[in-house]
C-alpha cells in the first residue's frame, strides 16, 4: 500500500493541494458535505432552522464544494491585501490631519456630504449584518470564507468612514450630527432604508445573498463608492474620492465571487437561473427607487466649476448593472430612471 500523500478528501485531485484547498475544503460540520458527512449530531431547534432556509432553499446544487473564490482568499491572505490598504488610506488621513486640508473644503460641499456622505455608516452596517447572516447560513465552507471576508470589509467600510467623518467635526463643529436623523426621516433616504430593512429580515439564504450581492449591494457600491468619489474629485476633495476608491477595490473583489458563485449554480442546475432571476427581480423593484433617489441631488453637484466632465449618473448606473447582470446570463428588470430635463 502506498503511503497517504494528503487529506483524504483531496486525493481523488492527484496533486498536491493549494493552501486554498486545504483550509477551505470539507469545512462545515452542519452540512452533508462537511468533513462529518451529517448535518447535526443533535436535535436541536436550530436544525429547523438550517432544513427551511438552507437545505430547503431553493437555490440548489449538487456540491456546493465545487464553488472557489477568484482570488482564493485564505486569512493570510486577506490580511496581506488588506495590509496594503489599509496603509494607504492611513497616510490619506494623516496628511488630511497634518496639511489642514478640511478648512480649504468648500462650506456647499460640507453640506452636501452632510446630506449625502455622512449617513452612509448606518445602511453600511446594515449591509454588514447581511453579509453575516449569508455567511452564517451558507451552505458550503468556501462561501462561508467570502462572505465573512465581506462582512469583514464593510467593518472596514464602516470604520474608515466615521473615521472621516470625525475628522470633519473637528473641524466643522456640529457636522454629521443629524445623520441619524436624516437616516430615519429625511425623505431622500427612506426607499433606502426600506430596502435594506426587509432585506435584513430575509431567511432563506439564498435569496440573503442574491438580494445582496446581486442587486441592492452592486447599486449602493456604484452610487456611493464610484459616483459619489468623482463627485467628490470635482468639488475639489481629491483625498475623499482616494479614500472612497480604496474601500471601492473591497467590492469589487465581491461582485467577482459573487458572479462565479452563480455561474457554480447554473451550471450546476439549470432551474437555478430562474430562481435567481426571480430574485433579482423581486429586490431590483426596492433597489430601484433607494439608489435612484440619489440621482437629483448628484446632478446638484455636476460642473459647478468646470472642472471634471460630470457623467450621466443615470445612463452610467444602467450600464454598469446590465453589465453585471450580462456576466451572469442575468437580464436588467427595467432601467433606472432618468433625470428630468
Amino acid at each position: 500500500m502506498s503511503p497517504q500523500k494528503t487529506y483524504w478528501h483531496l486525493q481523488q485531485q492527484g496533486r498536491v493541494p493549494s493552501e486554498y484547498e486545504i483550509v477551505t475544503s470539507k469545512l462545515l460540520i452542519y452540512t452533508g458535505e462537511g468533513f462529518t458527512g451529517r448535518r447535526f449530531e443533535l436535535d436541536v431547534p436550530l436544525k429547523d432552522w438550517y432544513a427551511h432556509y438552507q437545505v430547503a432553499s431553493p437555490l440548489r446544487c449538487s456540491s456546493w464544494e465545487k464553488f472557489r473564490d477568484p482570488r482564493e482568499t485564505t486569512y493570510t491572505k486577506y490580511t496581506g491585501i488588506q495590509l496594503k490598504k489599509e496603509i494607504f488610506v492611513d497616510n490619506i488621513l494623516q496628511e488630511i490631519e497634518t496639511t489642514g486640508y478640511d478648512e480649504r473644503l468648500s462650506g456647499t460641499l460640507m453640506y452636501f456630504l452632510s446630506r449625502v456622505f455622512a449617513p452612509l455608516r448606518y445602511p453600511v452596517h446594515a449591509l454588514q449584518m447581511v453579509a453575516a447572516y449569508v455567511a452564517q447560513m451558507a451552505p458550503g465552507g468556501r462561501i462561508a470564507i467570502t462572505a465573512t471576508l465581506q462582512m469583514a470589509d464593510e467593518i472596514r467600510r464602516v470604520e474608515r468612514l466615521a473615521y472621516r467623518i470625525r475628522q470633519l467635526q473637528f473641524a466643522y463643529p456640529g457636522f454629521a450630527e443629524d445623520s441619524q436623523a436624516r437616516w430615519e426621516r429625511d425623505p431622500l433616504w427612506q426607499p433606502l432604508r426600506e430596502a435594506v430593512e426587509k432585506l435584513l429580515v430575509v431567511y432563506d439564504w439564498g435569496e440573503a445573498f442574491v438580494g445582496l450581492n446581486l442587486v441592492l449591494k452592486p447599486l449602493f457600491d456604484q452610487l456611493f463608492m464610484k459616483c459619489l468619489g468623482e463627485v467628490a474629485l470635482r468639488e475639489g476633495d481629491y483625498l475623499l474620492g482616494q479614500i472612497l476608491y480604496s474601500l471601492r477595490e473591497d467590492c469589487l473583489w465581491q461582485q467577482r465571487w459573487s458572479v462565479a458563485l452563480v455561474q457554480v449554480a447554473m451550471e450546476d442546475t439549470g432551474e437555478n437561473r430562474d430562481v435567481i432571476q426571480a430574485w433579482v427581480d423581486k429586490w431590483h423593484g426596492l433597489a430601484l427607487p433607494a439608489v435612484s433617489a440619489f440621482f437629483p441631488v448628484f446632478a446638484e453637484k455636476q460642473d459647478t466649476r468646470g472642472r471634471r466632465p460630470a457623467p450621466n449618473i443615470p445612463d452610467h448606473m444602467n450600464v454598469f448593472y446590465a453589465g453585471y447582470l450580462e456576466s451572469m446570463h442575468l437580464r436588467m428588470p427595467v432601467e433606472l430612471p432618468a433625470l428630468a430635463s
